[in-house]
């Protein structure tokens, strides 16, 4: 565990670097609407690997699900991320949140507060895409693009048997559990149905159109970045 930490820690650090030179280099020039993208997914879909490649392509910050989860876990990390924010971008996030708990009908646990702040500061920073976590729940409309990874059931059973070598019912077994798991996480902490296309900008099918296909897809809709 303390390894795992570890290597959390220095991507915090690498990514708040990251974000500081960007500060100075970017002085001065605007930052294009919905700058961020969001990445929901079946289990199964190969929305990871579709993230990955989509961050590449665009030259954008990724940020994986178990990452963001850990940081929003630890409230030094969450203090740090948040300490990148000037004060009026603060404000700003201060607001988002304090909006999103009064629209939404929310309870905030000390998770959610610290996860609310963590992706809001993404979200302030930009030219990122997220995994999960709900993110698409958490950042305004006209500041990110909302993204649903699906594909058949079979499909998505047999990526998961080939990728960890399991038979296709351990898969299925495995597919029904993690989608289970993510429906209660967005329903407890969002008040929302994660299968409700309504919450997202754009639908994509993997299991017909492949995983090149699908990212060209998303960036087709991505506005300039500005470079």
């Amino acid at each position: 565990m303390e390894t795992r930490k570890r290597s959390v820690n220095q991507i915090i650090e690498e990514q708040i670097r990251k974000w500081e030179y960007r500060k100075t280099e970017k002085a001065g020039k605007k930052m294009p609407a919905a700058s961020v993208v969001t990445m929901s997914r079946e289990a199964g879909s190969r929305g990871t690997l579709v993230a990955e490649k989509l961050a590449e392509k665009l030259g954008f910050d990724l940020f994986h699900q178990e990452v963001v989860h850990e940081m929003a876990e630890d409230i030094k990390v969450s203090v740090r991320f948040v300490e990148t924010l000037d004060e009026r971008r603060l404000n700003t996030l201060e607001n988002l949140i304090a909006s999103l708990v009064d629209e939404r009908y929310l309870w905030p646990d000390q998770y959610m507060k610290h996860l609310m702040k963590v992706i809001g500061t993404i979200g302030m920073h930009g030219k990122s895409v997220v995994v999960g976590r709900g993110a698409n729940f958490i950042l305004q409309q006209d500041k990110r693009i909302s993204v649903r990874i699906y594909a058949p059931f079979d499909v998505r059973a047999r990526n998961v048997a080939e990728r960890s070598g399991i038979s296709m019912e351990e898969a299925k077994r495995q597919i029904i559990n993690t989608e289970s798991q993510r429906r209660s996480f967005v329903r407890k902490y969002f008040n929302a149905s994660i299968s409700d296309l309504n919450n997202y900008d754009l639908a994509l099918n993997t299991g017909t159109l492949g995983i090149e296909k699908t990212v060209d897809a998303i960036t087709a809709v991505c506005p300039a970045t500005g470079g």
